[in-house]
């Protein structure tokens, strides 16, 4: 299933199925997985096979990527898989308060000269907010370790709970099964040596979500 919303059925607007998507799309309950930036579903369609109990939407701009994501769903006859192409700035357009269980962010562009920009902003993680489920979790993987502390120094400064930090995954031993999981990025990263970084965190706080400092973005330290 892909989803190509035209401009004006988003733009200060709800999409048809937000708030429904269980109901209306998957028919069913169960537990809704969201991956921002999925490129071509790499970690989504996985992810869905491994998880039938689960539900997942990918979502990402580039039309190509995602069509190769739907078309690998399909081959594997996966019923609870879902891509949607749009911008991530109109993310709240497609989902209602507590409709989301947990949001997986894959190799975004870390925007090393716009913190506003980054997928784990004080902006983006307040669009976040307004439908993950109290409890529910943010898992962040890059290969971009400034991205990895500024997220975990962003966390910290506001309080937020960490689950888990790691700034070598594989080079530690602590990727397991579900974060071995390789996208077409990661396979390119890995061939250049970078170390692949994870992060797991919560975003259950009522304050106003502020940016970390310099000097605590430079402190962190990381497992």
């Amino acid at each position: 299933m892909l989803y190509q919303p035209a401009f004006e059925e988003i733009f200060r607007r709800d999409f048809r199925y937000k708030g429904a998507w269980r109901e209306q799309v998957f028919h069913n309950s169960n537990p809704v997985v969201l991956e921002l930036g999925c490129g071509k579903g790499e970690y989504t369609v996985t992810l869905a096979g491994r998880f039938p109990e689960k539900n997942f939407i990918g979502v990402d701009i580039k039309g190509a990527r995602l069509w190769r994501g739907a078309k690998t769903a399909t081959e594997k006859q996966l019923q609870n898989v879902a891509f949607i192409r749009t911008r991530i700035d109109f993310i709240e357009s497609f989902f209602a308060s507590r409709e989301v269980d947990e949001i997986w962010i894959t190799f975004p562009d870390p925007q090393p000269k716009a913190a506003r920009k980054r997928l784990t902003s004080p902006l983006f993680l307040t669009r976040y907010r307004k439908f993950l489920n109290p409890g529910g979790c943010i898992h962040l993987k890059t290969d971009s370790r400034l991205l990895h502390d500024y997220t975990r120094a962003l966390a910290a400064h506001n309080h937020l709970k960490i689950w888990e930090s790691n700034a070598d995954i594989y080079g530690s031993g602590f990727a397991g099964e579900l974060l071995s999981i390789k996208t077409h990025y990661e396979q390119l990263f890995l061939k250049k040596g970078l170390p692949i970084t994870y992060l797991k965190f919560g975003i259950d706080s009522d304050e106003t979500l502020q940016e970390p400092t310099d000097s605590e973005c430079c402190g962190v330290a990381s497992v």
